[in-house]
């Protein structure tokens, strides 16, 4: 099996990309959790001394807003040349333009916003293809935040109350980029109380792998398959794969589901997990000594 050369980077998110960007209420410096932290392993992973990179604000209803505090954030860790792709349609996605400079760049920036703007107009596209061709091979670096990281992979959960996610029908999944396959992405995820959401979604796709981001979070995969936590928070992973009784199939639409046997870890800053596997391998663990 060939695996992807490249690196992606999946974040669930610092600030409330969703609600208070989204509304427009603008804070320069609520990114500092990018510029201190999970930002400088993207740059660090890009490999480049200025890199190009290019932020894509699909997902989001106020896109020159958003790309200014990304601007302004990789900016301050020494990335000077950085481009807003200010895509808002699938006409857009197909601008020859835009193809040369995702052809171009070192290092692609979904924000966050809507999963559904970014599956619906890249969907099918040119532009797709060029992005999984450029991963693929290793020259390109692909991260996403919030809804940017959602829709990496093949299956997405575009909509889901988490108040009633345990009751079926109420977790609404469609299909994603497709850059990594055979996992479901929730972000968000502690603060916004999703893990009825996502293991909705598992019980309904077993095949699949729950990876929920938890904020100021990510994880870095190398090779399709292998996760590292980052970030200050944790990451929770939910496997179906030993799950036993599941009414999920037999119960009508808004019963509440039943599911035996999931299984979840825990994971933290450095810990690692196969996806392949199935395992949690961990991280080394540094003890600190008493004086």
């Amino acid at each position: 099996m060939a695996y992807p050369l490249g690196h992606l980077v999946a974040v669930g998110g610092a600030e409330d990309k969703g609600t208070d960007l989204e509304k427009g209420i603008v804070q320069r410096n609520r990114l500092n959790f990018f510029e201190l932290g999970i930002l400088k392993n993207i740059v660090s992973l890009i490999g480049e001394e200025d890199p190009r990179v290019e932020v894509v604000t699909t997902a989001s209803s106020i896109p020159d807003e958003v790309a200014d505090n990304y601007r302004d954030a990789f900016q301050k860790l020494g990335c000077t040349n950085v481009g807003h792709m200010r895509i808002r349609n699938r006409e857009d996605a197909a601008l020859p333009e835009n193809l040369e400079r995702l052809r171009a760049c070192n290092c692609i920036m979904f924000s966050g916003g809507n999963q559904l703007r970014l599956s619906s107009n890249f969907g099918g596209t040119e532009f797709l293809d060029i992005l999984k061709e450029r991963y693929a091979h290793g020259d390109l670096l692909i991260a996403g935040t919030s809804a940017g990281a959602m829709a990496m992979s093949n299956t997405m959960i575009y909509e889901g109350n988490a108040a009633i996610a345990h009751l079926k029908g109420e977790v609404k999944i469609t299909t994603g980029l497709g850059l990594i396959q055979n996992v479901i992405i929730d972000t968000h995820f502690d603060k916004r109380g999703r893990f009825n959401r996502l293991a909705q979604a598992v019980a309904a796709q077993p095949g699949a792998i729950g990876i929920g981001l938890g904020e100021d979070t990510g994880v870095i995969v190398s090779e399709g398959h292998s996760l590292k936590a980052i970030g200050s928070g944790s990451v929770i992973i939910i496997d179906g794969k030993n799950i036993e009784y599941n009414n999920i199939a037999d119960i009508s639409f808004g019963k509440p589901i039943s599911v035996e046997n999931i299984i979840v870890h825990i994971m933290s800053g450095g810990d690692t997990y196969n996806l392949q596997t199935r395992c949690f391998e961990g991280a080394e663990i540094e003890v600190d000594e008493e004086d």
